[in-house]
Order: structure tokens, then sequence, then C-alpha cells
């Protein structure tokens, strides 16, 4: 029996061919971020279980390829942002004999959507009109099902959806090198317990998810004193963040974090928190490495949706101050404020408290 042919949340009739006859070449579109690469990862590898044969290239960028470079089954194009110009002809220059069968725009931004223009698809699978930002819907000739008030992993999972397959594979597989493993067992042997704390966020624009030094201090106190754990920093080579890595090793001195703050690449982090107990973050990249390794995560979060942004399988564990923000900026609560609205106030992420991780902190250790 012919399957029906109707769109927006059915199936598109450029996508039922692929029910019966799974395409031979797909590429993904998604550029960045470290935390959106990691939850655009489990479709793809869904899309693998589903269409065994097919081949998948990636169009990401540089950073991100490292971190998921050496994947099975995945080739990459990558896209080196800091090259301007050079950067985008270098990726239609590897692209320019290929024409796929699927283009799953998974990324919408200008970058993105430039990019889009150097792959040739017979199918361009996007966002629905309302999630279609800058213009993408003019570049697609298929749309997924428009959805409302979702995590960004299960919105990414509306591609896989929209090409009918809707069983789900929570699985990364992120290659990691025996001497990237060595590294972290040399800073986490076996035995005890590893705090791992993250404290800084990317810098964006009046985008403050960033919480005190002098909290994260107190944090790994704590975790020294109450739990016997050793506590260790990391994060990149940033100013700030070797400013936030030089004042909690300062105030800490009974915990006495090792500082590996800019002292490793993505794979020896992700090893890194393959091997901790539990991770402590804003929201912020590494929340989503940790998930990827099935490390539980104690998500800070007052100026970002956690509902929308939150470490996938951690949900038990983040600190929400996210309602408190919202009400104090807004002076509303947040169902009535548009889905991903962040707080811009520079003081929002005050409202978490030193006792709110502090007792996450407890509540982790004695599960």
């Amino acid at each position: 029996m012919r399957r029906p042919r109707t769109i927006a949340g059915h199936v598109n009739a450029r996508l039922e061919q692929f029910q019966d006859h799974p395409p031979r070449d797909v590429c993904i579109l998604r550029l960045s971020a470290i935390g959106d690469t990691c939850h655009a990862l489990p479709v793809v590898r869904t899309l693998q279980r589903a269409w065994p044969r097919t081949r998948f290239a990636w169009v990401i960028g540089k950073t991100e390829a490292s971190l998921i470079s050496g994947i099975d089954g995945i080739e990459l194009v990558v896209l080196d942002k800091s090259a301007g110009a050079a950067g985008f002809l270098d990726v239609r220059r590897q692209l320019a004999a290929r024409r796929f069968d699927l283009l799953l725009m998974m990324h919408a931004s200008l970058r993105a959507n430039f990019t889009s223009l150097m792959i040739r698809a017979r199918v361009r699978l996007g966002w629905d009109r309302s999630r279609a930002r800058e213009f993408q819907h003019l570049l697609s000739n298929a749309r997924v099902a428009a959805r409302e008030r979702q995590h960004v992993m299960d919105a990414l999972f509306g591609f896989a959806e929209a090409l009918g397959i809707r069983e789900r594979l929570l699985r990364w597989d992120i290659p990691v090198s025996d001497d990237d493993r060595a590294f972290a067992l040399r800073h986490i042997p076996a035995g005890g317990r590893t705090l791992v704390i993250s404290p800084c966020a990317s810098q964006r624009f009046r985008n403050y998810r960033n919480w005190r030094i002098e909290n994260y201090a107190a944090v790994a106190e704590h975790a020294a004193g109450a739990h016997g754990a050793r506590v260790i920093l990391t994060g990149g080579s940033t100013a700030e963040e070797a400013q936030y890595a030089e004042g909690i090793c300062r105030l800490a001195k009974t915990s006495a974090p090792l500082n590996l703050v800019g002292r490793t690449t993505l794979k020896q982090l992700l090893a890194l928190l393959e091997r901790a107990d539990v991770l402590v973050c804003p929201d912020s990249g590494p929340a989503h490495m940790a998930t990827s390794v099935n490390t539980p995560v104690i998500g800070l979060y007052a100026t970002t949706n956690p509902f929308r942004a939150r470490p996938y399988l951690s949900q038990r564990w983040i600190v929400d101050r996210y309602p408190d923000a919202v009400r104090k900026e807004y002076g509303t609560d947040v169902d009535s404020v548009p889905w991903g609205t962040r707080v811009r106030d520079p003081d929002a992420m005050n409202l978490i408290r030193i006792e709110d991780v502090t007792a996450r902190l407890d509540q982790f250790f004695a599960s």
C-alpha cells in the first residue's frame, strides 16, 4: 500500500523515495559549535544504522572536526572559518565534482547557508519556516516538520523523522587515541573520586553564562573536603579562562585543583571527561562532550533555558535558575517568553547559589 504523500508533519513528497530506496550519498551541513556537533552526531549514527550502505560526508568547522576526526564511516569536509574566503573556496574545490542525493541542512546561519550554495544535492532538507533562519528556506526544497519547544537534540532528530526513521540511536563513539587515554590516565589514575570543573563558556556578545570565580573555588573545596575528590580545572586558551583558573587555584587552597586550562586538545579533554566521575560547568561545549562519554554533568543554568540546551542525559543534576532570571528580567514566567530566549543580565548567574551546586554534588556522590 502506498504511503500518504503530504507535507508539514507527514511525509514530504521529495523524501518519500528514501524510505524504500536509501540514498547513496548524503551530505550533512553542521559547521559549529562543539555542543551542537555532539547533538548532531547521534542523528548521524541513527542514519548510518538505518542506511548501512549509504556514504556520508559532513561539512564541519575546523575546531569541531578536531574533536570527531577519525570517526568511522563519515568523511569530514573541513571549513576553516579563520581563512576567510579561502576557506569557502577550499570547500567548493573539495566538493566540485560531487553531487549528493540528499543534503541535511542542520545549520541555519549566514555562514552555513552560504556554504550550502557550494553543495550540489537533489534533495535539500532544511528547517521548517519558523526555524529556517537567515533565509535558509529559500535554499531548501524540503523541510522538517514544524515543532515547538524542543531540546536541540530532539529538534535535530526531526531530520531523521522527516526521512521516516523514528527509532533513535543515542550513540556517539568519538574516536580517542591510546595516547590521549594515557594522558587522561596520568591525571586521573584508577581509584578515588574526580570532579572536573570547566568554568567558562565561549565568549559571545551579551551572553552571560559564567559563574563567579569564588563560587567555583567553594565548590572545589567542598568536593575535596566532603567527598575526598580530586579536582581538575579544564578549559581553552583564552585570557578569561586563564584568569578563572588562576583565581580558583588561589582561593581553593585545600583542594589544590590541578590546572589543565589551555593545556589539552579536545581529544584529551574528552578522554579526561570519560575518566571523571562528574563535571561541573555552565552552558558550554564540554557539557555535551561529557554526555557523549556518559559522564554526568552538574550544569549551571540561569541565562539559558536548560530544557532547550541542557546536557541531554543529566536532567536530574542540573541547577536551574532560568525561571528566576526570566522573572527578574522580563517580569513574567518561562512559558510566556519565546523558546530559546536568553537572559541578557550580567548578574543573572549570581542567582545560582553555592549551596545549590554543593547540594547537587552531595546527591550525586550519595547516589
